[in-house]
């Protein structure tokens, strides 16, 4: 999991939107993130798009969990309450996975325990393993 979180360490993205990883096992992952101004639309509501990306990396760590190179093929979200405060937490789970397919599911709650949205991802397991790939960045570096 070390190999898996130095990886993602390099998601740029991620934490320009503030976004922190709590836990990552084999096929799951949670996440926070504390709304700040930044991640709010014109009507005080977080951005749909910050509670995508939120949803995104954490489906993207729980696919990536397994040690292979895993990037996403499809995803979809529903909005279900807005949120315009506080902390949310985001939490994949694998739904399925079998040879190069896998299916994930991201439920986003807010400090209330109330379910915010809901993401699923579809994901495609490439040969590359991550402990390769973060070994190539390492030796560039030095």
């Amino acid at each position: 999991m070390k190999k898996i979180l130095k990886l993602f360490e390099n998601d740029r993205f991620a934490a320009l939107s503030n976004i922190e990883v709590v836990d990552v096992s084999p096929g799951e992952a949670t996440t926070r993130m504390e709304v700040s101004e930044m991640h709010l639309n014109s009507i005080g509501t977080v951005h749909g798009g910050a509670l995508f990306t939120l949803s995104d990396f954490t489906f993207a760590l729980a696919a990536n969990s397994h040690g292979t190179v895993t990037v996403a093929i499809n995803a979809n979200i529903s909005y279900l309450k807005a949120a315009t405060k506080g902390i949310l937490i985001a939490k994949a789970r694998e739904l399925s996975s079998g040879g190069r397919i896998a299916s994930y599911t991201v439920n986003v709650f807010d400090e209330s325990n109330d379910l915010i949205c809901v993401f699923q991802g579809m994901a495609y397991r490439k040969r590359d393993k991550i402990i390769d790939l973060v070994n190539d960045k390492e030796s560039q570096t030095n």
